[in-house]
């Protein structure tokens, strides 16, 4: 039956019939393997009845608008997570307290310094002007945190002056306090520059060595515990105050 179907179409034989069809399936093919491209209407056997040349001209404006439109989402995205910078710059409530701070935490130190000045010690060191630059004006900072500042404090002290009881006053005992500081700063996490000073300050601070171990306490962690208090203050007054 199917022979005298094929037969009775004038001109059209079963191959012609099969060819069709297999055209028919090979464009299915490609479209489910390639989405993207411009549908194409399938005739003669898979041919599309466009030439290649403006195939390709279809697909490269395809192409072309959807890499414009992807390029600027890039950069709508980038856009959005760049932060705007105030055409005023910084204000003058970040430069104002931070610096009432450092004034109020010296004048503090001061004073205290005149409780414990029959002793021959003093709070108004090096080291703490340094952490009052880390607290008041990066109080952010990894060297601003609490656990990093008093670790590091009473470690390196305490290092400074194990240093110089082994080894006396003198290069050696630097070098060897230094070091030691730096390696257990890194071991503990608690990375808090300004300690690194404190060992040199009591290798070459003789009005320190009377103190031995209690230089672990003081003057720089029992000075870091007023530094803290004020720079509460002044962390308040940035947030709540600003002109």
């Amino acid at each position: 039956m199917a022979l005298l179907q094929c037969q009775s179409l004038p001109g059209f034989g079963c191959s012609g019939i099969a060819l069709a069809r297999a055209g028919v399936q090979q464009c299915l093919a490609a479209a489910s393997h390639a989405p993207l491209l411009p549908p194409l209407l399938c005739a003669n056997g898979g041919r599309t009845g466009r030439s290649p040349a403006s195939v390709k001209a279809g697909n490269a404006i395809g192409f072309g608008r959807r890499g414009r439109r992807d390029l600027r989402v890039v950069a709508e995205a980038a856009a959005a997570k760049v932060t705007p910078v105030s055409p005023g710059g910084v204000s003058i409530s970040d430069v104002l307290w931070p610096s009432a701070g450092a004034f109020l935490a010296m004048a503090a130190l001061g004073k205290l310094d005149q409780v414990v000045a029959y002793k021959g010690v003093s709070l108004t060191i090096a080291p703490l002007g340094a952490v009052c630059c880390v607290l008041f004006s990066a109080p952010d900072s990894p060297a601003a945190k609490k656990y990093n500042m008093f670790v590091a404090q009473i470690g390196c002290a305490a290092l400074g002056v194990l240093a110089l009881s082994l080894f006396g006053p003198g290069w050696l005992a630097r070098g060897a306090a230094l070091s030691a500081c730096i390696a257990f700063m890194t071991i503990t996490g608690a990375t808090h520059p300004p300690a690194a000073s404190l060992p040199l300050l009591f290798i070459d601070g003789p009005k320190f060595h009377n103190l031995q171990f209690w230089y672990a306490l003081f003057p720089g962690a029992a000075g870091c515990v007023v530094l803290c208090l004020i720079q509460e203050v002044v962390v308040y007054l940035k947030k709540n105050f600003k002109f």
